[in-house]
């Protein structure tokens, strides 16, 4: 094998110091690190926002499911038949 193919295109610690003909000294080394670390500490703050909206969501999930069982238990035949007229409206709109 010549030189060009033995050395491997993906920098390590000893071609970011410049041996190995890496990343061009320990400048780069230092700028890549810096933009993983910003990487990952954006997708630690995608990770939070995700939580916290995903807790959001299934707050009002509880709350209105709760809210939907109670209006079923007081009210069953208006539940079925609501329960059929949207039957009957999905049909006539997706069935076409």
């Amino acid at each position: 094998m010549n030189t060009e193919t033995s050395e491997s295109p993906f920098p390590t610690s000893s071609s970011a110091n410049g041996v190995g003909g890496g990343l061009n000294g320990g400048a780069n080394a230092g700028t890549v690190q810096r933009m993983a670390q910003k990487a990952h500490e954006a997708v630690d703050k995608l990770e939070q926002t995700i939580g916290s909206g995903s807790e959001t969501v299934m707050g009002w999930q509880q709350e209105y499911g709760e809210m939907a069982r109670e209006q079923v238990k007081s009210n069953p035949l208006a539940a079925v038949g609501i329960a059929f007229g949207v039957g009957i409206l999905f049909s006539k709109l997706f069935m076409r």
